[in-house]
């Protein structure tokens, strides 16, 4: 099973990608027939198998790669064939010449493997075949034209919901380890339950990282693409989101790491440790709000003035804000604040508990963070 697993995906490419590689080899293959005369134009249909990427700029990219390789495969193979003729350690000779070329040059691994290949072909059979390398060229070039054609103007992949998918499951996961953490300073926890919660926020980092990479394949399906101009607003709204997750991971991690190494159950008792859990749970809440910003593609919820500006104005506050906490605030529950941003001015502390002042400190700091950018402060 562990062999089997090697050489299968966990997911099917798409059955259309696989339609369009189908024609694309059909019509390299008949396209270089009628142009070159050539009865079995083998090179056209690979370069055509080869092309069809998930993307149009990915298929642009080997296509280059590819004509290159056999551009400079064929010069090699030829100005040593006019030199030595074809003999067998000719061959062998020229094919490690162009590895050395190859990599003198930093081609990419698709021309590198190319060049040789090619200059070995040519010099063992373009020898008994007048115009062969020439041939080869051209068949290339079709093939690697047909199949960039067939990718960009038959429905060109567009890599948006799984870039979609990737960051909002970061922006879940991320609010529901803020919501653990404020659960976790505001009721007695063991360390069973800390070390559970330090693991679910390292995951983060991974989740991060695999929304990063599908934002980033998202992009790039993008380019050079027909379909571009009415995808790109959503793309635009998931990467920005992104940014933005990205430095809440870290702060998150942070935060979690602190409470799980200087945790004890007295800090529930604390009224300044109390405040930084209701923040926590009201952060979390304002970070699903920005995950459904960014599906709606709405305008964030906090652009005018700031909770402080408001108050500072004697405005009255928006639905779901609330004035700084107090220490008997009782009114933690996020259902409080269902619908509208809940996060508040920054938690002060006059008189932090000694005991606990380089904790509370490091999570104060922390929180001032994540609100100013839940809030884009």
């Amino acid at each position: 099973m562990h062999l089997v697993s090697r050489i299968r995906q966990t997911r099917r490419t798409p059955l259309l990608q696989v339609a369009k590689t189908s024609a694309a080899v059909v019509v390299a293959w008949f396209a270089s027939v009628a142009l070159l005369q050539q009865p079995l134009p083998i090179f056209a249909a690979i370069a055509a198998l080869l092309v069809v990427l998930p993307s149009v700029n990915q298929s642009l990219v080997r296509g280059l790669e590819r004509s290159v390789g056999v551009v400079a495969g064929v010069l090699i193979a030829f100005a040593a064939g006019q030199l030595f003729g074809a003999s067998t350690w000719i061959v062998l000779s020229i094919v490690v010449v162009s590895l050395l070329v190859s990599w003198a040059l930093r081609l990419t691994p698709s021309s590198a493997n190319q060049v040789p290949i090619s200059a070995m072909l040519v010099l063992a059979i373009g020898a008994q075949t007048p115009d062969y390398a020439l041939d080869r060229v051209l068949e290339t070039v079709i093939g690697a034209v047909v199949a960039l054609a067939i990718n960009a103007l038959v429905v060109p992949p567009v890599l948006l919901a799984p870039a979609h998918l990737a960051v909002g499951r970061l922006t879940r996961d991320l609010a529901a380890v803020l919501d653990e953490l404020g659960a976790v300073l505001s009721t007695p926890s063991d360390r069973e339950r800390l070390g559970a919660l330090l693991v679910q926020a390292r995951g983060l980092r991974d989740l991060q990282a695999k929304a990063a990479a599908a934002v980033a394949a998202g992009e790039e399906s993008l380019m050079l693409n027909p379909r571009a101009s009415r995808q790109r607003t959503v793309l635009e709204a998931d990467a920005a989101l992104l940014v933005r997750l990205t430095a809440l991971v870290h702060r998150a991690v942070g935060m979690t790491r602190s409470v799980h190494d200087n945790y004890d159950v007295e800090l529930v008792d604390d009224p300044a440790v109390g405040q930084i859990a209701v923040e926590l749970h009201r952060a979390a809440h304002d970070l699903r709000l920005r995950g459904r910003e960014a599906e709606a593609g709405s305008a964030p919820a906090s652009s005018g003035p700031s909770p402080d500006e408001r108050r500072l104005h004697g405005q009255p506050p928006l639905g779901g804000e609330r004035p700084p906490l107090d220490a008997g605030d009782a009114d933690t529950s996020p259902d409080a604040w269902p619908e509208a941003p809940a996060l508040t001015a920054p938690v002060r502390v006059l008189r932090p508990d000694p005991e606990h002042w380089v904790l509370i400190g490091s999570l104060l700091e922390d929180i001032r963070r994540v609100r100013e950018e839940i809030i884009d402060e």
